[in-house]
């Protein structure tokens, strides 16, 4: 599966582990963290209302400029361009911190993503944030991390968990009720099967 790496303009996080992508996409003033990250993107986007860097200094990479009086924050211009290019796993990095707005925005794109056949996920230091679509996936231990469960879609049908602390079995988790918060690891893996909907899964590095 193509994956798509796009570095917004949120709080600036290192890109933890090895991640492997195909593509690179620079959101405004995410081009300034790929600078300090040394990736250089493939195309940047956005309404240039909070990049330092000067134009000059873009090199010979593609720029997407819009208005800033649109319906799209930056980061969902650059997603639409992912999935209209075929990425189907899309990696957003530097997304969270700073304004609130901005972090639910990005997370409500996750969504977006999910709702058009597409795999997300969220990256940082200390969160990592994936959907889930139904089926089965298998989580190894993260010791010192919480493992929390939340519905994107209206509801999440048939959801069970199991080798948690809190293990449960084929319940409804709604988005009206954060049912699914602050679990953790009590086996070497944690199971997680659904029937239906968008499940956010987050991995929250515990202070």
């Amino acid at each position: 599966m193509s994956t798509c790496l796009i570095i917004s303009g949120g709080d600036f996080s290192p890109i933890p582990g090895k991640i492997e992508y195909d593509y690179v996409i620079a959101c405004d003033h995410g081009y300034d963290h790929a600078r300090t990250l040394k990736i250089k993107p493939d195309l940047i986007v956005g309404d240039f209302d909070s990049c330092c860097s000067d134009a000059s200094d873009y090199e010979d990479i593609p720029v997407r400029e819009f208005p800033s009086h649109k319906d799209d924050s930056d980061t969902m211009l650059a997603i639409r361009y992912a999935l209209s290019a075929g990425y189907k796993h899309i990696i957003i990095s530097c997304a969270l911190g700073g304004r609130l707005d901005h972090t639910l925005a990005n997370i409500q794109s996750m969504a977006f993503v999910a709702s058009h056949g597409g795999e997300c996920e969220l990256i940082s230091k200390s969160e990592y944030l994936r959907t889930f679509t139904g089926g089965m996936i298998s989580l190894p231990r993260k010791d010192g991390y919480s493992l929390s469960v939340y519905a994107l879609s209206d509801q999440c049908t048939n959801v069970s968990i199991t080798g948690s602390a809190y293990d449960c079995e084929g319940i409804t988790i709604s988005n009206t009720f954060p049912l699914g918060l602050s679990n953790y690891w009590k086996s070497d893996r944690v199971t997680v099967k659904m029937s239906d909907g968008i499940l956010l899964i987050v991995e929250s590095l515990c202070a």
